[in-house]
């Protein structure tokens, strides 16, 4: 049984990393698909620093949280070499699908540049809606096992 939306710990998790240039458009401003990919990272961390990452609950329990929506807000441009705070959240988590919130602040000045919100439904291998498992469902919910930011999301070389 999972726990209601009731009660869930509103903790924030943060994620950093730094535009790359290969993620900006001709008018140095961060292209706007990159910022799903981001939002990407801070679930990942999110979950990582609850303990587990998405390949322990494919492979132990063959469930697979799949994007089922996805919502951004851009509020201020990101220009390369910004460093940025991608902050997540769980939003609502029922049996068979979950919610995460997200907003994306600059580092240096702390404006929101962009916010929003993905809706995931849990399947088996087969693509088939099922009950996410409740280990990982307490997981969710659990604090963060170890510092409540992650380190710096490392740059990927160019060379």
């Amino acid at each position: 049984m999972l726990p209601s939306d009731q009660g869930f710990p509103d903790e924030w998790h943060e994620a950093y990393l730094r535009v790359r240039y290969s993620e900006t458009d001709k008018m140095g401003v961060v292209y706007h698909a990159n910022y799903l990919i981001w939002f990407e990272i801070g679930r990942t961390e999110f979950c990582r620093a609850r303990g587990f990452d998405y390949r322990d609950m494919e492979e132990s329990e063959k469930a697979f949280l799949v994007v089922a929506e996805s919502y951004c807000r851009y509020k201020a441009p990101a220009y390369y070499d910004d460093e940025l705070i991608v902050r997540t959240h769980i939003t609502e988590l029922r049996r068979r699908s979950l919610r995460f919130g997200y907003e994306i602040v600059r580092a240096t000045d702390g404006v929101v540049i962009a916010e929003g919100e993905t809706g995931h439904v849990v399947t088996d291998g087969s693509g088939r809606v099922r009950t996410l498992p409740p280990a990982f469902a307490e997981l969710l919910l659990s604090s963060p096992v170890g510092s409540e930011s992650s380190e710096p999301v490392p740059e990927i070389s160019s060379e």
